[in-house]
């Protein structure tokens, strides 16, 4: 039997999770909702049975000529688990629809630790998730800073962690955000909040961090600063980040020059260039006195997908190297065809 899936929010995380749930030979999806008849919607009800956010948009939609299958509560009773991709805060205020219908759901990194049981990422705490109820999925900055910060703690005795965080200052297709010719400390105040971020899946981890917005659309940059406990070469790092799928070691040496240069790379290897893994420089990678620096691209509208389908199987209890074994063969995670 396939777990059935239910998406909530068809938008640049939904569609995206959407897709790769299809994907999966253990899981199928059995709708998705729209709040408003737009291009996405008419794509969405081409590819899977679409759904009303909002049933007072109904009449919306059929001026639209989008046809749609329901409302959210009779997708949601279709559905053993629901994957809430809705903008920032709004998962929150579903999450009282799921607690109603008593249907097991997904948050994304947008809303509170508190919307969930757990925060997840599936390097980190995969088992924690086990049996549980809601799961929320971490950020993108958190997820990579997590999938490489676990790495480093679980081969080598580390210290400190400091990392800068260049931050894109929309997704592409967020025009309403309007143009911008400056950089922002965000917040201006320090610290930024991701460190607090990445201690609700590894809380014995002393991290601080800063985050500057940048006038970019396409990846974040992270610059990381690691304070080793013990005597590390960088080779030895660079051995334990190549054998993690999630983890893509690029060099300049073959034109990786940029993040500009990593997405016309992903361009050509995948379907709208989501690049599922930390990107990790690696002339980056550096030891000076007992400090390691590493320097990592993170495409943010594609990196918690791989999070999102290992956390549904993780609320089934399915064990946890099966699930991002077939999570990575699925969506060809690791692979780099060159």
């Amino acid at each position: 039997m396939k777990l059935k899936v239910a998406i909530n929010g068809y938008g640049t995380i939904g569609k995206r999770v959407a897709d790769a749930v299809a994907l999966q030979d253990d899981m199928e999806v059995v709708g998705v909702t729209k709040t408003k008849p737009d291009f996405e919607a008419r794509i969405a009800a081409k590819k899977f049975d679409l759904y009303l956010a909002k049933k007072e948009n109904s009449e919306l939609f059929q001026k639209a000529g989008i046809e749609t299958c329901g409302t959210l509560e009779e997708l949601l009773a279709k559905a053993d688990i629901v994957v809430d991709c809705s903008p920032d805060k709004v998962g929150a205020e579903n999450k009282k629809i799921y607690e109603k219908l008593s249907i097991k759901a997904i948050f994304q990194g947008g809303e509170k630790k508190e919307v969930a049981e757990v925060s997840f990422n599936a390097l980190a705490n995969y088992d924690q998730a086990k049996g549980k109820r809601f799961v929320r999925v971490v950020s993108c900055n958190t997820t990579a800073l997590t999938r490489l910060i676990y790495l480093l703690k679980m081969n080598f005795k580390i210290g400190r962690v400091r990392a800068t965080i260049l931050r894109r200052i929309s997704d592409p297709k967020e025009d309403n955000k309007g143009l911008m010719n400056a950089i922002m400390p965000d917040p201006i105040a320090l610290p930024s909040h991701h460190a607090k971020d990445v201690k609700t899946v590894l809380p014995d981890v002393d991290i601080v961090t800063t985050a500057f917005k940048l006038p970019t659309t396409i990846m974040h940059v992270h610059s990381l600063s690691i304070e080793m406990k013990e005597k590390v070469k960088k080779e030895d790092v660079i051995a334990i980040l190549e054998k993690e799928p999630r983890i893509m070691l690029v060099s300049a040496e073959d034109g990786f020059t940029s993040t500009a240069k990593i997405v016309e790379f992903a361009r050509e290897l995948r379907m709208r260039y989501d690049i599922f893994e930390n990107v990790v420089w690696l002339e980056s990678i550096a030891i000076d006195g007992n400090d390691l620096f590493v320097t990592q691209a993170v495409h943010q509208e594609a990196i918690v997908v791989p999070e999102n389908i290992d956390a549904i199987r993780a609320i089934f209890g399915v064990e946890k190297r099966l699930s991002i074994e077939k999570t990575n063969r699925s969506l060809r995670i690791g692979e780099k065809n060159f």
